[in-house]
């Protein structure tokens, strides 16, 4: 029996966390082609429950001293609503690192390739300053380019990636291991097999 001064509280482990989080995710079958299983993230966000959930397990590994970072960069354009959240939960900056033409000051840019052709994404010169710890997120992991093309950013300004997160990794697109093999930690919460 529990009293009003000590509320009985489940306890959530990760893979309880994951499992909730999974059940909130919506595949959409041959989007945006054909054969692809796309996972949509966005009912996660609509919930409030659902959504203090989804930040709450970031934050909570984050504030571990030995996690915790100066800054967290968020990968345009799913990755800003979560780093977003995340920075201002954490009480440290957020810079976002956008796709090409978006930023108005002078920029840093980074060119990757994609399975249909290339893509640019660029990031303010003074957005982050040399030895800063960079936490950075997106909301998916698939082939792995757009996180070593944030990730280049970011180095190239002098600042260390500490970690790499994002809510699904997509195990068999072969990105999270392409990241992990180049030294950068990764921290998911999903694993989905096949895309």
């Amino acid at each position: 029996m529990s009293n009003a001064n000590s509320p009985q509280r489940d306890v959530l482990t990760h893979q309880t966390v994951s499992q909730y989080l999974r059940g909130h995710i919506r595949t959409v079958p041959d989007w945006p082609a054909p054969g692809v299983q796309f996972r949509d993230i966005t009912p996660l966000l609509q919930n409030p429950k659902v959504f203090r959930v989804l930040i709450d397990a970031f934050v909570h590994r984050y504030m571990d001293p030995a996690l915790r970072p100066d800054v967290v960069a968020g990968l345009d354009a799913r990755g800003f609503i979560l780093g977003a959240v995340i920075a201002y939960e954490l009480n440290v900056g957020f810079v976002p690192i956008r796709k090409k033409g978006k930023l108005p000051f002078t920029t840093v840019q980074e060119t990757y390739e994609l399975e249909y052709g290339s893509a640019t994404v660029e990031l303010h010169t003074d957005a982050v300053q040399a030895g800063q710890k960079v936490l950075l997120i997106d909301d998916l992991i698939a082939t792995g380019g757009t996180m070593m093309a944030g990730r280049k950013l970011l180095e190239k300004l002098g600042a260390h990636v500490m970690e790499g997160a994002a809510i699904v990794d997509l195990p068999e697109l072969g990105g999270s291991n392409k990241l992990r093999a180049s030294g950068l930690p990764l921290f998911t919460l999903i694993d989905f097999s096949g895309h």
